[in-house]
């Protein structure tokens, strides 16, 4: 592979495709995190959603039963966090790493006791959700430019896709427009202010936490019935904390947070186009360098803007009712 076969118009695509995995993530995040509840465990989740959608779209041969699967573990998950750190005052990072560890564990030994292939599940073929084919694509695809962009810059991905693209204006309207997100932000600033106009702090981070795991059960269900059709140990190779960087990157904010997800499943993109490819001057980079680029990024985002960015103030701190 040369460096002629580097194109730009795929980095864009894959881009595209990459995204959905970060979007779904980092909204989950964020909705936890805004009403004070530190979710460092979207990377379990996003590994138990994966699993189970995995596993439930190959048995029933139908994604939608695989996505509804992987849902109801994620939300159990949640909900499980959010007793452990809002009922019990739990330590609520313990919590979230406790869930992480157990799902790296415990998906791969199940993977293996279902199906014996080495702790993953089969290839799920039909049971994938394939990609959509927007209308009048076949009248339009052979124009210029106006075609490519129709066709497969803005066509040809998975409903998934497109659902994680309007999921911005939506959690943007439901964060700075609704008396939903209006509790839930007054939940994560000062919760003692928000028990006294008379918000139920605890029952807001319940459903704080219900939303972020539904929206998590999206990018494990998209990692394993879109991009690569079966579920493998680890497969989301740091997604969850990609997703935590990328709230950071954006200041809790949802389409800054999207910029984020966007920046990331750019240099995802790179990465894969570089792999293999011989580079003026440097030649061939190694394949274990290549999948560095990420997690590089990922460190130099955090120590150039951890500083800028500020936090709900009450994130991580359990809360006690006054007397």
């Amino acid at each position: 592979m040369t460096l002629d076969d580097f194109h730009f118009a795929s980095i864009l695509v894959s881009t595209v495709r990459n995204a959905p995995v970060l979007i779904f993530a980092a909204m989950a995040g964020l909705f936890a995190e805004r009403s004070g509840m530190i979710d460092i465990g979207l990377e379990g989740k996003i590994l138990a959603s994966a699993f189970a959608s995995a596993a439930v779209a190959y048995t029933t041969q139908n994604p939608y039963y695989g996505m509804a699967a992987g849902m109801l573990v994620c939300v159990a998950l949640a909900l499980l966090q959010a007793y452990v750190s809002i009922t019990q005052k739990g330590n609520q990072l313990v919590a979230g790493m406790a869930i992480n560890i157990a799902m790296s564990g415990l998906t791969f030994v199940l993977a293996q006791f279902f199906f014996q292939q080495g702790g993953r599940t089969p290839d799920l073929g039909s049971a994938r959700l394939f990609d959509v084919v927007l209308p009048g694509t076949q009248y339009v695809e052979h124009i210029p430019f106006i075609g490519w962009v129709y066709a497969h810059l803005i066509g040809g991905h998975s409903i998934l896709v497109y659902v994680a693209f309007l999921l911005i204006p939506l959690v943007h309207w439901l964060l700075y427009h609704t008396r939903f997100g209006l509790r839930l932000r007054a939940c994560g600033e000062n919760p003692h202010a928000a028990d006294s106009a008379g918000v139920s702090v605890e029952a807001t981070r319940y459903m704080a936490m219900l939303v972020a795991g539904i929206l998590c059960s999206f990018s494990g269900a998209y990692l394993a019935i879109v991009q690569s059709g079966f579920f493998l140990r680890d497969m989301s190779a740091g997604a969850g904390y990609l997703a935590l960087t990328a709230m950071v990157f954006g200041n809790w904010r949802p389409v800054y947070t999207f910029l984020g997800c966007l920046m990331f499943g750019f240099f995802g993109a790179i990465q894969i186009q570089i792999e293999g490819v011989d580079l003026p001057v440097v030649g061939r980079i190694p394949g274990s360098l290549i999948q560095m680029v990420p997690y590089v990024v990922t460190v130099i985002v955090l120590a150039g803007l951890m500083a800028k960015s500020v936090a709900p103030k009450a994130i991580g701190i359990p809360f006690v009712k006054s007397r």
